[in-house]
């Protein structure tokens, strides 16, 4: 049934049938029958069946509460809250915004999930409202952002602790009996993922269950918001969409899998990978839903995303039941996109929920692996209904890095024969080979929206990727795949296409910024003690910020129509503090932009970037010998982290005490006033400049521990103690004399590094 609110008052005939409602669903005044049904025979359903069971979304009414209403552009406007169900006696109420076309019927209805980190957004309701849409985004974790009515972590902390009377509390989202609050969940010994009753009473069972989770709770939420669109007058009931992003993502899945009125999905940037399994009941974990999912849905997933690996989401399009699917993957990425890829939510509705758009088929692809060259040729079969703009291949051999971290290689693709082409030069056979091909399509209009972060975008095309091949070294072999490129140091020369390589989050065309993960690839690693070299042309005189990581350097760039010519050492690039890069090892990122926003001019030209020879000498000119600044105690300078550069710890260090940074250090009975403890893996490294004749330690493993010390000068290994267990010391003095470099290491022994605690007691240098 309905709820109706005329400026905020029920009308009496509504209220009487809430009222006959709520009478057939308490057994006594001020009380609730809860919403899910009791376990059978007190055990946790074991069953995807199982776990949906006896809930009807439907059978509860939804007792609507109108907090604030307003129009905008010819869209009418709501905050409202509805109800989601009873647990453990209380009601359970969610807040959301909701808007729709002033004066439509009939239109189509979506329900929009933010994730882990966001709130609930007028934005995307205004956008697609204007496109003629309903949209009801929910703001599960209490979080809501519309006009004067604005509730973030703070304002939902004044809810949870009744502060009325406080000027910037606000009604939000109500878990009552449950606790399905993320970041930070509301009472102590909750977790959203896996809600434990034995650590918390807010719990939907009084068992472990998938139940308890935040998850399942969420998705009682998300399925309850379909239920509030297919009763509300303006909106058609056969044509109801979904989409979210990160834990939004997510849900999206878990509402695809358990609620067939559903009738398109488009997640991004989340369910397609499974979470820990000791952590997530197995009925939570995204597989589960994937297999129940039938219809149609549209995976935004980046090519470098943490929460939605590009490789599970191949394993995610066998699993799900739906045979109409599209996907979009956007190479670089990490967990956001740009407007190509973000509008691909927008034709998918358009096609599945207006049918006034009709979306290409999945770019078709066919690999060739052994061809008389060696070198693996792609074919790509593009739908070809629709204007293309252009087909890009992309490959990455980084598949045992993190995702966040991989390096995806552009390969122009060719046109000819009623097909694109293009070969796969590689550099070295001995990792898998990744490959797809993106195509981008034009768009008869523009289309505007609200993107995974609600900024507003317009864009006149939009890009559908292919599925990716995945390829292993065994079958690179047995192909006879060869390794053809050569490292040659150069790492771009910024002609043609090279942006395809980098990335910018920003839909700005005036935001020139740019990132590239090149510098971490094996083609383009910095030989020891290499220079980065580049040219740069500008109109006006301008700083140029170029960040590697964490660190950066700033280039003063002189303006006029002369190339300038520019040389960086590793250690011109800092940060805070003073802290230094010692050398080029590890680099995952390379961005190039402008000092806060303050370029004059248009984009500076870029030219021929490489790396150059450069000396150990070269270098250590430009380090300072830190430990001079320590004060000496009966001759001895004791090392301390913050002289190291850099200091590397796999969990956690501590100066003077064992790593819980309380108990001291302890060797044969006697107590040392210094030391270094660490977990392996470390790595701690002192610019010496000459200065000191001799090193001195107790190396000792922790309690528990299985490592093995290294000692390291001028890159040559000095000491190693062999594998050490359980409280085993050696003692260490080395000669360090002319020294420029010393370098402490601890590995994990070879089995992990749990409890891989290790000490360097009365660590110290002498002259």
């Amino acid at each position: 049934m309905k709820t109706e609110k005329i400026n905020g008052i029920l009308n009496m005939k509504t209220l009487l049938k809430i009222t006959f409602v709520l009478c057939l669903a308490a057994p006594a005044f001020g009380q609730f029958v809860d919403t899910l049904p009791p376990l059978k025979d007190g055990k946790a359903p074991q069953t995807f069946a199982e776990l949906w069971d006896g809930y009807n979304p439907r059978e509860e009414p939804l007792d609507v509460e109108i907090l604030k209403e307003w129009e905008e552009d010819g869209v009418v406007m709501k905050v409202l809250r509805y109800r989601v169900g009873v647990f453990n006696g209380k009601k359970a109420m969610m807040a959301a915004v909701y808007g729709y076309p002033k004066g439509a019927t009939n239109v189509p209805g979506l329900v929009q999930m933010h994730g882990g980190g966001q709130s609930a957004s007028y934005k995307a309701v205004l956008t697609n409202a204007k496109r003629g849409y309903a949209t009801l985004s929910i703001a599960w974790a209490g979080r809501l952002h519309a006009p004067d009515y604005r509730v973030q972590g703070d304002i939902v902390k004044l809810f949870w602790e009744g502060k009325t009377d406080d000027p910037h509390y606000r009604l939000t989202t109500d878990w009552g009996g449950v606790d399905a609050y993320h970041a930070p969940c509301r009472y102590e010994g909750s977790d959203y993922i896996r809600n434990s009753p034995s650590k918390s009473k807010y719990t939907a069972d009084p068992v472990e269950s998938p139940r308890n989770s935040g998850w399942f709770l969420c998705t009682i939420g998300s399925r309850r918001a379909l239920t509030f669109l297919e009763q509300q007058p303006e909106v058609d009931a056969e044509r109801l969409g979904a989409y979210g992003h990160s834990m939004g993502g997510k849900l999206t899945v878990m509402l695809a899998g358990s609620d067939s009125r559903l009738k398109a999905a488009a997640p991004s940037c989340g369910g397609i990978s499974d979470l820990d399994v000791n952590k997530t009941p197995r009925l939570i974990l995204d597989d589960a839903s994937l297999k129940n999912i039938s219809c149609p849905i549209f995976f935004l997933s980046p090519a470098n995303d943490f929460h939605g690996h590009i490789e599970h989401l191949q394993v995610a399009l066998d699993e799900i039941k739906s045979k109409d699917w599209r996907i979009t993957c956007a190479p670089h990425h990490q967990h956001q996109d740009t407007k190509d890829y973000e509008v691909a939510a927008q034709i998918w509705f358009d096609q599945i929920l207006k049918h006034n758009f009709v979306t290409p088929e999945t770019p078709r692809t066919k690999l060739k692996l052994h061809t008389r060259s060696g070198v693996p040729e792609i074919s790509i079969f593009p739908d070809t209904t629709r204007e293309i703009l252009s087909v890009d291949v992309f490959v990455t051999r980084e598949a045992a890095k993190k995702p966040a971290d991989r390096f995806w290689h552009h390969i122009p693709a060719k046109k000819g024969n009623g097909k694109w082409t293009a070969s796969l030069e590689l550099y070295g056979v001995d990792q898998p080979l990744w490959v797809y091909a993106n195509v981008r399509y034009k768009l008869d209009k523009e289309i505007t929206g609200a993107g995974y972060y609600y900024g507003v975008y317009t864009t006149d095309s939009f890009v559908l990727s292919s599925r990716m091949h995945m390829i292993t070294p065994q079958e690179l072999a047995t192909n006879r795949v060869r390794s053809v490129l050569q490292a040659e140091g150069q790492i771009e020369d910024f002609s043609q296409e090279w942006k395809k390589e980098w990335y910018n989050y920003s839909n700005d065309p005036g935001n020139w910024r740019m990132t590239t993960r090149k510098l971490g690839d094996d083609l383009y690693r910095a030989p020891d003690f290499a220079k980065l070299a580049f040219s740069v042309r500008a109109q006006s005189a301008n700083q140029l910020l170029l960040k590697i990581d964490d660190l950066s350097a700033v280039v003063e760039v002189e303006g006029g129509n002369a190339w300038q010519h520019i040389v960086l050492h590793s250690m011109d690039f800092k940060g805070a503090e003073g802290k230094t890069r010692l050398d080029w090892k590890g680099i995952k990122s390379l961005m190039l932009g402008d000092v806060g926003g303050k370029w004059q001019g248009t984009a500076p030209e870029l030219r021929d970037m490489r790396w150059i020879a450069g000396t150990r000498a070269e270098r250590d000119a430009r380090r300072t010998v830190k430990l001079l600044d320590v004060k000496p105690v009966d001759g001895k300078t004791y090392l301390d982290i913050d002289h190291a550069e850099p200091f590397i710890h796999g969990y956690q260090a501590t100066m003077n005490t064992w790593l819980d940074g309380k108990s001291p250090l302890i060797n044969q009975g006697k107590t040392f006033p210094h030391g270094l403890t660490t977990h392996a893996y470390s790595e701690a490294v002192y610019f010496l400049g000459g200065k000191y004749k001799t090193f001195r330690s107790l190396a000792q493993a922790g309690p528990s521990a299985t490592v093995v010390f290294q000692v390291f000068v001028d890159d040559e290994k000095v000491f190693d103690s062999g594998l050490m267990t359980r409280n085993q010391w050696k003692q260490i003095d080395l000669p360090v004399a002319n020294a420029m470099e010393l370098k402490l290491v601890v590995t994990d022994g070879g089995n992990g590094i749990g409890s891989d605690h290790a000490s360097w007691i009365d660590a110290h240098l002498q002259n």
